[in-house]
């Protein structure tokens, strides 16, 4: 198996790729780099963790995957308040990433056992 072969990483770079194309002409340096990079962080930790072959450090990554999750969330929930992000994307993207977290917790009890 590879980590391309997971739902959970296909999900969160189909995530952070309507991040990024949303974003792409944002003139909010500081914002658009944030939540990039927290949708961005969320696949790649998936990949990374996997690639390392121990149980252990997958878990570990995949901690730090369900952390950026949060983060994602949390640059949501403002950039809608902010109106940088229309109210029915930025719904849209929360469940979304709420769903990613959730696969990401039952995949590290997994991995745990």
């Amino acid at each position: 198996m590879r980590f391309e072969d997971l739902d959970i990483w296909k999900r969160s770079v189909i995530l952070s790729a309507e991040i990024y194309i949303y974003f792409r002409s944002s003139r909010d340096f500081g914002f658009k780099d944030q939540i990039t990079r927290s949708s961005l962080s969320v696949p790649s930790n998936i990949a990374e963790g996997f690639e390392r072959k121990s149980r252990k450090e997958f878990a570990i990554f995949l901690s730090y995957a369900k952390g950026s999750c949060g983060e994602l969330r949390t640059q949501i929930y403002i950039g809608i308040k902010i109106e940088y992000i229309a109210s029915e994307i930025g719904t849209q993207w929360i469940r979304e990433s709420e769903e990613i977290s959730r696969m990401i917790a039952s995949l590290m009890a997994k991995k745990l056992q």
